[in-house]
């Protein structure tokens, strides 16, 4: 018999994909086509955050958790899994093919291979006064302990090769105190971005310059953590004190979700994953683009020509409070 139910979860999905739905209509301005990619990462972080953390609880209580649907938690989590993939390739495809329309006016993001030599010289500068103040690399092969990434934060796994083998790292990307994106020097009438990610990544020798390194690579990956709020049955406290500690538990809530850059080598992926004590069985793992936190082009540079995004709401004075004296 059919089902007469649609899961929440799936339905919630494929609402989220009404966004990339607008973020590929070439009606909508194209600047807000980029952003509503941000849009939509966004709700993505925030949806296996709660729904999919409230998911992995459930599914140890086995069929007794079964919606009206009839599917249980095992399944939906399965269906997620795989509509997530599904996701993340078109996330890609709109992308790239988002990057070639803004190229058609000239906007350009470049990565750390793609500089010429007067922009190269712009971002080391710009790194060593900036960037590099900020930069706590964390070394994996000498460290001890369970090491833990926070939650929606910006990494590179970063893998050194030198004269005594090869040693990895972990260098948080400081999205919180430096902007994603850097404006490079215009050059013939271009305008050209540099993600926070690349200006690293073209640094990265700098960044180990102690060190007898040969070379260095960087993949980017992220964490995604169980953010539900528990709220203790002690009721020897008020509820401000209740939801102060709930809300800090959060930022050592359990992984639920890996991204992590595709072209990283699968011995990379499962060093990090040993080393960060990363569960394949608690967190799903998604193979990704280049770069993750689509959330931060929300604030895509307004850039170009003013066809490229929405104008300006002009702001509305109601008639009543403008016969008001000031």
């Amino acid at each position: 018999m059919p089902r007469r139910f649609q899961n929440k979860e799936l339905s919630w999905l494929s609402f989220n994909q009404r966004l990339l739905q607008e973020a590929q209509d070439p009606a909508v301005p194209l600047l807000e086509r980029v952003r509503f990619l941000g849009i939509f990462s966004a709700n993505l972080d925030e949806f296996f955050r709660v729904r999919v953390a409230t998911l992995r609880r459930l599914r140890t209580l086995g069929k007794r958790a079964s919606d009206l649907s009839g599917i249980s938690p095992r399944e939906v989590l399965k269906a997620i899994h795989d509509r997530a993939l599904t996701l993340q390739d078109e996330f890609e495809r709109i992308y790239a093919s988002l990057t070639q329309e803004l190229a058609k006016h000239r906007i350009y993001i470049k990565n750390e291979s793609q500089l010429s030599t007067r922009q190269s010289e712009f971002v080391r500068d710009y790194f060593s006064r900036k960037v590099r103040p900020t930069l706590i690399p964390l070394m994996l092969d000498q460290s001890r302990g369970k090491q833990t990434l926070r939650d929606h934060a910006l990494y590179l796994a970063v893998i050194l090769q030198g004269k005594t083998g090869v040693t990895h790292a972990l260098i948080e990307i400081p999205t919180k105190v430096l902007p994603r994106f850097l404006a490079l020097p215009k050059e013939d009438g271009q305008h050209s971005l540099i993600l926070l990610d690349d200006v690293i990544r073209h640094n990265l020798l700098d960044v180990f310059n102690t060190l007898e390194v040969n070379d260095a690579s960087a993949y980017t990956l992220k964490v995604t953590r169980d953010a539900e709020i528990d709220l203790e049955e002690d009721w020897s406290e008020g509820v401000t004190q209740k939801l102060a500690r709930a809300l800090e538990k959060r930022k050592s809530g359990r992984p639920v979700r890996l991204v992590y850059d595709e072209t990283m080598p699968s011995n990379t992926i499962e060093y990090f994953l040993r080393k960060l004590k990363i569960n394949k069985q608690q967190a799903d793992l998604i193979p990704g683009g280049r770069y993750h936190n689509f959330k931060d082009f929300i604030g895509f540079p307004n850039i170009g020509g003013k066809g490229l995004r929405y104008p300006e709401a002009k702001a509305a004075v109601h008639p009543t409070l403008a016969k008001i004296p000031s």
